[in-house]
């Protein structure tokens, strides 16, 4: 029983990184028969309008005083910055090439947990993060501008901020999960997200929709129900139940997923120069993941290198000061 539960966050975690990866797809897809401000207050409606179903699982989540600028925090990394400039990064490079840099997300977190929360971080992971930023660079300076990637090495960029927004957007979470819901957290975003893109689109000037074109609107629906409400519920339930740091390395799949959808539906290639950059970038990211085990003082008890010993948790607990 005990090993089943431990599995559940991670089919979770594996399913949330599929739909993910898929976002990237779908919104090509979108964008090819809407305005891409309308794609993203449609995908926002739609899980707002899929959270009233389940409404009842919003109950006994009352946010607290202290935690509002948290919540806030959250809510303008994702989904307010993050969906804005990784619907700029899709228009201007490819699916895959966009999927990839997602993979450079632990690593940021790592460094930024480090930077903000004084967490440790060991000299791999920092090696790691240089030489997956390095595949990075050389990923957006081999890009070939295309009908579907008119500017990839811009697109590439503004993928990477959207992973600044992540990495706060990761970190915030892992904080408000210890008193909310993921579900809560979920509907939040969602409604949210509605509330800031409906004026968005009407002062961006973009072109309201005129006729139902069936491929576009569906990927919206797709968006809506499957990544928005789905991916972002399965994400925040597995960071609920396992550490952050373990949770992130699950995004490491998102590539891998996303640039075997993008030849199988887009028919997108690499170039030799792109597989090597994105060689670099898996490279970095394994470097980080890969951990020796840590040498226990001489003098530690035994009680004290028992795993559970209630110090040992209290030191892996990192936490936003309050």
């Amino acid at each position: 029983m005990k090993r089943r539960t431990a599995a559940l966050p991670v089919m979770c975690l594996i399913l949330a990184m599929m739909l993910w990866a898929s976002s990237f797809i779908a919104l090509k897809l979108a964008f090819e028969g809407y305005d891409p401000m309308v794609v993203i207050f449609g995908r926002m409606a739609v899980g707002s309008i899929s959270v009233l179903f389940f409404a009842k699982g919003l109950r006994g989540n009352i946010p607290k005083k202290g935690d509002f600028k948290y919540l806030a925090f959250m809510i303008l990394c994702e989904p307010c910055l993050y969906f804005l400039l990784e619907s700029a990064a899709v228009r201007n490079t490819t699916a895959s090439q966009a999927g990839m840099i997602t993979g450079i997300l632990p690593l940021m977190v790592a460094v930024a947990a480090y930077v903000f929360l004084r967490e440790h971080v060991t000299k791999r992971t920092i090696a790691g993060f240089f030489i997956a930023i390095s595949g990075v660079c050389l990923l957006s300076a081999s890009g070939v501008p295309s009908d579907g990637a008119p500017h990839p090495a811009l697109g590439n960029f503004l993928e990477f901020l959207a992973m600044v927004c992540a990495t706060g957007y990761t970190i915030t979470l892992k904080k408000l999960t210890e008193r909310y819901s993921p579900f809560f957290l979920t509907a939040l975003q969602a409604f949210a997200g509605t509330v800031f893109y409906f004026p968005a689109m009407l002062l961006s000037g973009a072109l309201l929709p005129t006729e139902f074109i069936a491929v576009p609107a569906l990927s919206i629906l797709y968006l809506g129900v499957f990544v928005t409400l789905g991916a972002y519920g399965l994400y925040n339930f597995g960071v609920s139940r396992i550490p952050a740091s373990q949770a992130t390395a699950f995004v490491n799949l998102i590539p891998v997923f996303t640039v075997f959808l993008g030849w199988l539906i887009l028919g997108e290639r690499f170039t030799a120069v792109q597989y090597l950059a994105s060689a670099l970038v898996f490279l970095g990211i394994f470097m980080s993941q890969s951990r020796t085990p840590e040498p226990v003082h001489p003098c530690a008890s035994e009680q004290d290198r028992a795993p559970g010993h209630p110090s040992l948790e209290a030191a892996q607990d990192k936490s936003f000061p309050v």
